[in-house]
């Protein structure tokens, strides 16, 4: 695993008020519904469009600096954030334009070796970053945090519906890493049992666990008179030539596909995000899928959020970290194990957390 995020602290993004946390190579966040952890995903999301170059994009997609500040401009006049990989580190505070954009106050990288720290100012007042700058300058420090950035990986594969992206055809070229709703699916399975067939087998096997009919991908591109190929996602069942379109997969059986091949690809990103990846699975596929989100912990650094109390059961309080929030912001909790050695005697962690032993559960405020 290379460029994990060791350290976060986040200032005035929407519920995150004032955030100090350590992260892990597993980080599993719980709490109820409404209390921030989406609006973690979302600070991931922010940070990407930010070495994108896409700020302004982001910020208009949102509803403008108004929606972005923690209770609006009135209660909060910045966001800032740290993001530490080991020794170095990636500062910003961002401050809203009368016209509801967002600019640099300042953005700075960071390093502290073992005799000397250096804390460099990149620049102020512009409304794009100047990181990707310094990186094209061969910056070193730079370079590191940009790299751990951008192979970040935020997935959402919600979307099911008969017009999601991940049932369309798609470019066969299209196939460098899997988009964020799976939307390339087919071209980047097919070029992964071209070049690494052993994933793809693992895939493969893997899928098969969880839905018993399946037996393969059916991955044939056409090609139209421009000479572009394309890719539909199709599979066949076992003992059956009859071949299934996209709109014949279930919902269940289409995410579990999606997240065993993020889960299983064979070039991982630094960090991996997914915001309740348990939607609509089995519980038995819920079990394969905690199975699979522990070994990919080991590849790549793991972020999820989950109201699923199954899914919860797959990991150990360590890898827990309880989301509340209160008057003053999204609150993040990480666990003593040792004060809950007695507790573990009689029930799993799933149910400490449904009893609400661990908290992370509603409550007033």
């Amino acid at each position: 695993m290379s460029k994990p995020i060791k350290h976060l602290k986040i200032f005035g993004y929407k519920s995150l008020k004032n955030v100090d946390i350590e992260l892990s190579k597993l980080n599993v966040l719980i709490g109820a519904n409404g209390v921030g952890k989406s609006n973690l995903v979302s600070y991931f999301r922010l940070l990407s469009s930010i070495l994108d170059k896409r700020l302004q994009v982001f910020v208009s997609q949102q509803g403008g600096a108004e929606r972005l500040l923690c209770d609006g401009i009135k209660s909060t006049d910045e966001i800032s954030t740290e993001v530490y990989f080991g020794r170095n580190g990636y500062f910003l505070t961002l401050k809203p334009t009368v016209n509801g954009e967002l600019y640099f106050d300042e953005e700075r990288t960071y390093f502290a070796g073992d005799s000397v720290t250096k804390n460099k100012l990149l620049g102020t007042g512009h409304k794009e970053s100047l990181l990707p700058q310094l990186v094209e300058n061969k910056d070193s420090i730079s370079t590191y945090c940009y790299d751990a950035i951008k192979k970040w990986r935020i997935y959402h594969f919600h979307d099911t519906s008969d017009t999601a992206a991940v049932k369309r055809v798609c470019s066969v070229h299209d196939s460098l890493y899997l988009r964020p709703s799976a939307e390339n699916l087919a071209a980047f399975l097919y070029r992964m049992k071209q070049q690494n067939e052993s994933h793809y087998k693992k895939i493969v096997k893997v899928i098969g666990l969880a839905i018993p009919s399946f037996d393969d991908f059916v991955l044939e591109p056409k090609e139209l008179p421009t000479g572009e190929e394309q890719l539909r996602l199709i599979w066949k069942q076992k003992g059956n030539d009859y071949e299934l379109w996209p709109s014949q997969f279930s919902d269940g059986s289409l995410r579990f596909i999606c997240l065993a091949t993020a889960l299983l690809q064979p070039d991982p990103p630094t960090t991996i995000i997914i915001d309740e990846p348990e939607l609509g699975l089995h519980p038995y596929a819920i079990t394969l899928l905690g199975g699979l989100l522990k070994s990919a912990s080991e590849r790549m650094q793991v972020i999820i959020s989950t109201q699923s109390v199954p899914l919860v059961d797959q990991f150990e309080l360590e890898n827990l970290i309880i989301v509340e929030r209160d008057k003053e912001g999204t609150k993040f909790k990480k666990l003593d194990v040792s004060e809950y050695v007695n507790w573990l005697e009689d029930y799993s962690t799933g149910e400490l957390w449904e009893k609400n032993i661990l908290g992370g559960r509603p409550t007033a405020w």
